[in-house]
């Protein structure tokens, strides 16, 4: 076979390569990717359920899944007033622990709940982090909320910063705006996929009883890992408003 053959069919192979399938909705012309969808709005309901739950028939004295409910509130409350100081934490909650909590259920409902039995016509169910397309549009979703939280309290002096301290480093603050929510998409997108691709590695090596604690670590990597995001968020707001 000539060189040149070769690699035509090489680089024909490769471009016509997938990586992942996916279960492909047709929403107004744009295809979504159905399986995270499904999974969010699961993990959206159960949130919902909880909710209802937490805030159904309170009472002063707060008991049962009023008491779990308030204990889960006053955690991501702590999260946004640890970054934000008494002056701006309490309007900034809602936003923080919507993220804490999103994350969470969909690491967990990932971790916990056994999607691979589940037969899709494509792809296959699995948590929302696990697709960069959920992570990135938290990330976005954060950047903007920085950038709204400096405008609102500063105007447009708040790109004073830009050059602060010195012009010199107008290139440098740019590209931080970049990378912020870079690492934070990458970071938990990561995190998860590495952790659903070992235990499915594991548990077709060994079926039984190895995967159990790669799957707990799983479950508590989880958990770290909303913590870090809402705690990052709750953060870069904080500098925005400083």
């Amino acid at each position: 076979m000539y060189p040149e053959i070769f690699y035509s069919n090489t680089f024909t192979l490769l471009a016509e390569a997938e990586v992942g399938k996916h279960f492909y909705w047709d929403i107004a012309g744009f295809l979504v990717h159905g399986q995270v969808l499904l999974v969010s709005w699961f993990v959206l309901l159960i949130l919902l359920v909880f909710s209802i739950l937490g805030t159904n028939n309170a009472d002063r004295i707060p008991h049962g899944w009023q008491n779990f409910m308030e204990s889960a509130v006053d955690f991501v409350a702590d999260i946004a007033k640890n970054q934000l100081g008494e002056s701006f934490y309490k309007e900034w909650i809602p936003f923080v622990g919507t993220l804490f909590f999103f994350i969470f259920g969909c690491n967990w409902a990932g971790a916990i709940i056994p999607w691979k039995l589940i037969h899709l016509p494509e792809g296959e169910l699995a948590a929302p982090t696990n697709d960069i397309n959920t992570t990135v549009a938290l990330a976005l979703l954060t950047s903007f909320s920085y950038f709204y939280a400096g405008l609102s309290k500063k105007g447009l002096g708040y790109f004073k910063r830009y050059v602060q301290p010195l012009p010199l480093l107008l290139p440098i603050n740019i590209l931080e705006d970049f990378t912020k929510p870079l690492s934070l998409s990458f970071r938990l997108f990561g995190n998860v996929l590495a952790d659903e691709l070992t235990v499915s590695v594991l548990t077709s090596l060994v079926p039984l009883v190895v995967p159990l604690p790669i799957m707990c670590l799983g479950i508590f990597a989880g958990s770290v890992q909303a913590l870090i995001f809402s705690t990052l968020a709750a953060a870069y707001i904080a500098e925005a408003l400083e």
